[in-house]
């Protein structure tokens, strides 16, 4: 049978218009499968057409449009067999997406059985272009965006692995800077250590010797205690470096302060430094510990003093202050009113990388033997601690400018009441003490001392032990307990030894804050603490304190 040639012509006509109109065409079979695509939609999708043969449509779209299709459009199509410009995303095969608009129908017999589906496909974001016949132009504007896209992802991955790359050299060299301040921290720790110990070693060596051969060994005891003493000073410097100190707050006016200290600066500065005073009316008052604040000043006098070898003028100002919330994020410290308290000296000044370590433990410019580089540190320390923030200001050649800020005191302040001096006195005998410690040695040597100074001793090494004591011993009137113990800690005993005897005085020693009595570096409203280590005179001024109450 001949095919008439208008008929060729018609199907010849058909099949161009099929394979290169300005919109993709697809057919699909009963199945749902991909049978035939144009060059069009081929071109679109980056893909050859006997590639896409054998896929469902829907397998072509994105993510997003994969779920739209099957919830949305395929049981419309089963339902009325056709649907009509609905919005999707096709996938092309470098991942970036096109939008189109989709038009669907089925082709079904006579008998209504499923033939194919036919699948008309028009570009949404350029269609008039298409309606216009500029098919090569949008071909290269898409080209063109496709090897801008190529660009900007191989920027954004070169701009991340840079970024990558920076982060992990900075955090190789903040690692380095951390274990070089470590070693310098603990380097000097075991320096200044190592000498206390041999002055403690040594000294117990030679009262070994002369005591075995009778001699006096009075000048050997005062060296050994007081290597001992130095040995303990360092501990509480760097306490308060590490914020770690046992803080004793009180209302402070730091005018008042600063002019009780003057006889003392002054005598401390020499002769040929002048000492001046700023001190600002209307003063408010802080909350701070007054033996350290006033350490604070005379460690930055005696810097001062150290940087003016030729003499010069060192100012003491306070003002009060406010410090905003732009300053004070940019410094990590809180926004609001402080008083500051400023020590200014007109000596040598600091250059910008001495500054920058300033507040570094065991780091000092001066000579061997001339400070330990513990004393701007121990001030930090101390201001953090209190809630405040310390700035320097410094210039080579034309000296320094230390400013303390600590909050302002809010709320009325009680009049301070008037001390009275407690005469240092031994236990009378008849005084009994229950001495808790966990360490055997130090248990020994601190029940000797209270013996000696004439106190009845009852020794217990925990919690237990201590409430089974009391139970026996009604005349107990004192509780010197450690904070930690091996059953419980010290403030528990001390809760179970007052319910049973609500007489009962507490003492407690310690020798590290973050306890159960201390919190935030502030003692216990109400709580009696011997620092450890404590000398005879302290735990003799401190226990008849309690006692006399």
């Amino acid at each position: 049978m001949n095919t008439p040639k208008a008929m060729i012509h018609e199907v010849d006509d058909v099949e161009d218009l099929f394979e290169n109109a300005p919109c993709g065409y697809v057919s699909a079979g009963s199945d749902g499968r991909i049978t035939r695509a144009n060059a069009t939609f081929s071109a679109w999708l980056g893909r050859d057409r006997s590639e896409l043969v054998g896929h469902r449509f829907q397998d072509l779209l994105n993510i997003a449009g994969k779920i739209y299709y099957e919830t949305h459009f395929a049981p419309l199509m089963r339902m009325q067999g056709f649907f009509n410009e609905v919005a999707l995303d096709l996938l092309r095969a470098d991942g970036t997406t096109l939008p189109v608009l989709v038009n669907a129908v089925e082709r079904r017999d006579e008998q209504g059985a499923l033939r194919f589906i036919r699948i008309t496909i028009f570009n949404a974001s350029d269609r008039r272009r298409y309606e216009r016949e500029l098919l090569e132009a949008r071909r290269t504007a898409e080209k063109t965006n496709a090897e801008l896209l190529e660009l900007n992802r191989t920027l954004e991955e070169r701009i991340g692995e840079a970024v990558e790359a920076r982060m992990k050299s900075e955090a190789a060299l903040h690692q380095a800077q951390k274990m070089e301040a470590v070693g310098q921290l603990t380097g000097g720790i075991a320096h200044d250590f190592n000498n206390m110990l041999a002055v403690i070693v040594s000294a117990l060596n030679l009262i070994e010797r002369r005591l075995n051969r009778g001699e006096d060994v009075s000048q050997f005891i005062a060296a050994a205690k007081d290597g001992a003493t130095r040995a303990a000073s360092l501990i509480q410097r760097l306490l308060t470096f590490s914020r770690q100190q046992t803080l004793s707050p009180e209302p402070l006016d730091a005018n008042q302060m600063v002019a009780e200290m003057s006889e003392l600066l002054q005598r401390t500065l020499g002769e040929i430094v002048r000492l001046e005073t700023v001190l600002a009316g209307g003063l408010w008052r802080v909350q701070a510990d007054k033996n350290l604040l006033e350490n604070a000043i005379l460690n930055l006098a005696i810097n001062a003093r150290d940087a003016m070898p030729e003499g010069g003028r060192l100012t003491i100002e306070t003002t009060n202050c406010h410090l905003d919330e732009a300053y004070a994020a940019e410094h990590a410290t809180e926004p609001g009113q402080y008083v500051m308290v400023a020590v200014t000296d007109t000596g040598t000044g600091m250059t910008p990388d001495v500054m920058a370590k300033a507040f570094d433990p065991f780091f000092t410019t001066k000579g061997p033997g001339k400070g330990t580089g513990l004393g701007l540190s121990q001030v930090f320390g101390f201001v953090k601690q209190s809630g405040g923030h310390i700035k320097i200001y410094s210039e080579p050649g034309h000296g320094t400018s230390i400013k303390i800020y600590l909050p302002r005191l809010s709320g009325a302040v009680e009049a301070p009441k008037p001390s009275r001096a407690k005469k240092l006195a031994s236990g009378s005998g008849s005084e009994v003490v229950l001495l808790v410690e966990d360490d055997e040695q130090l248990l020994a040597l601190t029940a000797q001392m209270l013996r000696d100074l004439g106190y009845g001793v009852i020794e217990a090494r925990g919690g237990a032990e201590a409430l089974a004591a009391l139970s026996k011993h009604p005349e107990i009137r004192l509780l010197f307990t450690n904070v930690v113990t091996p059953d419980m800690n010290g403030r528990r005993l001390a809760e179970e030894a007052q319910k049973r005897r609500p007489d009962l005085k507490l003492l407690f020693t310690t020798g590290y804050t973050r306890d159960a009595v201390v919190h935030n570096g502030v003692l216990d409203p109400g709580a009696n603490l011997l620092q450890k280590p404590a000398s005879v005179e302290q735990l003799a001024a401190k226990v008849r304190a309690v006692l006399d109450g």
